[in-house]
């Protein structure tokens, strides 16, 4: 572990126990707290401390992780468990935002943008579907085959323009 790292990783563990001591100590400021808030800031930890730390693959397991708590504290919230059957597709999306985070740490744009823009799309497709079968709303997923053109289109575009040229 690189110096920057340990002071990165050290800070960030002393503000989550104070923060958590206020918590135990003063339990009525933090009445909206609910147990998928634990597993977001798990994944914003991770986040922060790729942002801090200079690590831009610290992003990815951030983001999923971040994300799956957001799932969570909704499906919590709601009472929502059965979404499960077609919510999960968000995961793909969430390594996407992840992919494209760490790309902007790490200054390697380009690369990174589009798998991750490439990623978020899959995902779409695959929430719009699953919920367009298991319960989402169908104003919501009427229109879910289009995303599936969009994908083939930058697929074609990507195959077409992305070939080697030779000198003529």
């Amino acid at each position: 572990m690189n110096r920057k790292s340990g002071i990165v990783g050290g800070t960030i563990l002393v503000l989550l126990g104070l923060l958590f001591l206020a918590r135990e100590i003063f339990p009525n400021y933090f009445s909206f707290w609910d147990w998928p808030f634990i597993i977001i800031g798990v994944g914003f930890v991770f986040l922060i401390w790729a942002i801090l730390s200079g690590v831009g693959g610290l992003a990815v397991p951030g983001s999923i992780v971040a994300g799956i708590g957001g799932i969570l504290y909704y499906q919590n919230l709601t009472g929502a468990w059965d979404s499960w059957a077609y919510i999960w597709a968000l995961i793909p999306a969430f390594i996407g935002i992840g992919v494209i985070i760490g790309g902007i740490i790490d200054r390697n744009y380009k690369e990174p943008l589009t798998s991750g823009l490439t990623l978020i799309l899959i995902s779409a497709v695959l929430f719009f579907a699953f919920g367009h079968f298991f319960g989402l709303e169908p104003e919501i997923t009427k229109y879910w085959p289009a995303l599936l053109v969009v994908l083939g289109l930058i697929s074609l575009i990507r195959a077409l323009f992305s070939g080697k040229r030779k000198p003529a």
